[in-house]
Parts: C-alpha cells; structure tokens; sequence
C-alpha cells in the first residue's frame, strides 16, 4: 500500500495540479489517518519546488464549532478563507469519512449564511486555483462498500490510480460530440427528461482535479429542461441521506420533489436559493473500476454506465447562468442490473444500459461484461 500512496501523491503533485517551483500548497486534511499520504506529498511538492503547509480540520469538531455559528464567526470564517486563496496557489483536500449525519444539527439559515459570504473566494479558488479534491479510505468507507477496511483501501487505491493520461485519450470522441449536440434525452425507470447543451461545451474530468475520477460535463440551457428523473442511488446533503429522490421540471425549474424519507426536509434543501430549483450540470460517468454505489459522491457520480443531473450552482468553464449556495450531485446508474436507460444526443441513441453504442465511443466500455 505504500507504493500505491507514493503513486498516488506523484501523480496529484505532478500530473494533476502540476506544482511549479515557487507555489505555495495548502493541503487540508480531516485525519491523521492519512498522515504517510501526507508524508509523500510534502515530498513531493518539495521535489517540485514547491512550499508545502498543512491545515488539519476534525469533522467532529468542525460540526461542534458549525452548530454554534453566529454571524461574527461566519465573517471570520470568510476571512480566513479569504486569506488562503489569496496567499495559495495549490489546494489538496483530503477528506475522510466519519459519520454521514455529523452535520444534520447545523442551523439551515446558518448554513446559507455561510455558502453565500464565502461564494466568491470559493469561485476563485475552483475557477482561479489550482486544486483537487479526494477521499482518503476509511474504516466507514469500507462499511458502506460492503469490505473489509484492508480490502476497500486496496481497492480505493486502485481506483484513485487509474491511467488517467490513456482515459483523456479515450474521452476525445465523447468530447468532440457532446460539444455539437443540442438536444439531450434521458430515459429510465420513472425517468423521461429533455434538455439542451447548445453551445455549453463539455469539460472532461480525468484526475486532474477529483480523484477517483472519471466523467464529462456540461451544463443544460438553464431554461430547457423538462420532464422528470428518479435518481437510484443514495443522496446524501447536509448530514441527510435521501433515497429514490424523484424530481419534476417545467421550463428548467424543479416544480416537485418526492424522496422516500422527508419531502419537507428535501424541499427546504431546493428552496435554499433561487438557483437551486435550476440545474448547474449534466454529467457522464465512466471510471472502469467503480461499479457500485457507496453513498459517497465522490465515488458514486464516476460509476461506470452512470449519470449525474446535478441541481444548484453551474461550474463556471461551462456557465449556464444559474447561480446558487448548493451544487447537489445525485446519480442515476443506466446499467441493466439498476434498471436500464438510454441517454439520446439528438435523437441518436449514444448509450444504452450505461454502455455506449457508438463504434468511437466503445472504447470508454472499458471491456464491462456485466
């Protein structure tokens, strides 16, 4: 495994965020956990020339402090952050799962409060800097994967190391079409939804600033989407997780949304601004060794035949004008085995039960047999 965390580190300091000589990297953990992963990337961001720090944020202590947020501390913590973005040129955020609820007794109003002071020097730090963001494997991972703590790091690792330079090889032909199409369909298990991305263009994700990654985006015309989509995997938010959240559209805006939990509880989420009833990206996943669904988006929006039909702020290389305080990735596997579905570009069927049916596409199959 040390070899893996030595790959990894090398591949996040020169190959995804490149660090220069001079750059100043703040690398952000939420365990010590990760402390010989951490080892390796001040070693390597050293070998590059650059100046390493490290910032340690304990999720249980940072829900402690975030309950009792007032209006004082949200202007420090915009400062603060304020501050990093302009003293830093690299980020490296290294999360690490606890517990899925440790934020659900964070004050709602508090919360917006606060993604709307730091919106900006957010924006500049994902638009402006240099970043990537990952999951260091943890013993609740491996619990909602169904393994032992041993097996899902060695599988984490595997994930987070694929080729990615062969991968952004592959992702050209999707690429080069999804940035002509006009009209996109979506069709599935209680799922028929229509959208345009004329002229959105499409960004492609591979390792460069996600790991594990994996997936192309773009965004729909703010205005176009109609019809509605049932999403088949777990939705966490905020310290909730919502199931089979199914959401209706008129002119590019959610006018119902029903979860198996607490339809109330969801729709406070939708009602947090007015950009979070609009759709800020539209996404295909591929990453050929993640299959199944954790309940950790950063694995789950890469699954292998998948989509994610995201609600909230659009990323700023493809800006469909919506603006918002949440960005919620929730993902629809087409695979046969989770109900099926077809993705039309067009009227074109370029994928169907998450395999793509297009001779120049097939190769991002990466040979699933099912």
């Amino acid at each position: 495994m040390s070899e893996k965390l030595k790959e990894l580190a090398s591949q996040i300091v020169g190959y995804s965020i490149k660090v220069e000589k001079g750059e100043k990297v703040l690398i952000m953990t939420q365990s010590l956990e990760a402390r010989e992963f951490i080892s390796y990337l001040i070693e390597e961001i050293y070998n590059h020339g650059g100046v390493p720090s490290v910032k340690i944020n304990d999720p249980y202590l940072g829900s402690q402090l975030s309950e009792g947020n007032t209006e004082e501390r949200i202007e420090l913590l915009k400062t603060i952050q304020e501050q990093e973005v302009e003293l830093y040129d690299c980020f490296i955020n290294i999360r690490y799962a606890t517990n899925d609820y440790e934020d659900k007794n964070i004050n709602p109003e508090m919360n917006r409060k606060l993604k709307k002071a730091l919106q900006k020097s957010s924006d500049i730090r994902v638009n402006k800097r240099k970043w990537v963001l990952l999951n260091y494997p943890s013993d609740l991972d491996g619990h909602k994967a169904g393994m032992t703590s041993r097996e899902f790091k060695e599988f984490a690792l595997d994930v987070m190391t694929v080729n990615y330079q062969e991968m952004s090889e592959l992702i050209r032909p999707l690429k080069e079409l999804m940035d002509k199409t006009d009209k996109v369909r979506l069709t599935g298990k209680d799922t028929d939804i229509t959208f345009s991305i004329k002229k959105m263009g499409s960004i492609p994700c591979v390792g460069e600033m996600n790991i594990p990654d994996g997936e192309l985006y773009s965004a729909p015309v703010k205005n176009s989407v109609n019809g509605k989509i049932t999403y088949n995997t777990p939705s966490p938010y905020n310290g909730h997780i919502f199931h089979h959240v199914s959401l209706e559209f008129k002119d590019g805006k959610i006018v119902n949304a029903t979860c198996d939990e607490d339809d109330e509880k969801l729709n406070e989420i939708f009602d947090t601004d007015e950009g979070a009833r609009y759709v800020g990206e539209f996404s295909l996943g591929f990453n050929p060794k993640i299959l199944e669904p954790m309940g950790d988006i950063l694995y789950d929006e890469k699954i292998l035949g998948s989509l994610h039909f995201t609600p909230g702020q659009a990323y700023k290389d493809c800006y469909n004008g919506n603006d918002s305080g949440i960005h919620w990735d929730m993902v629809l596997i087409q695979r046969p085995e989770y109900g099926g579905g077809e993705v039309y570009f067009d009227d074109v069927l370029i994928r169907k039960d998450g395999m793509f049916v297009l001779e120049e596409l097939k190769p991002l199959n990466f040979d699933y047999k099912g």
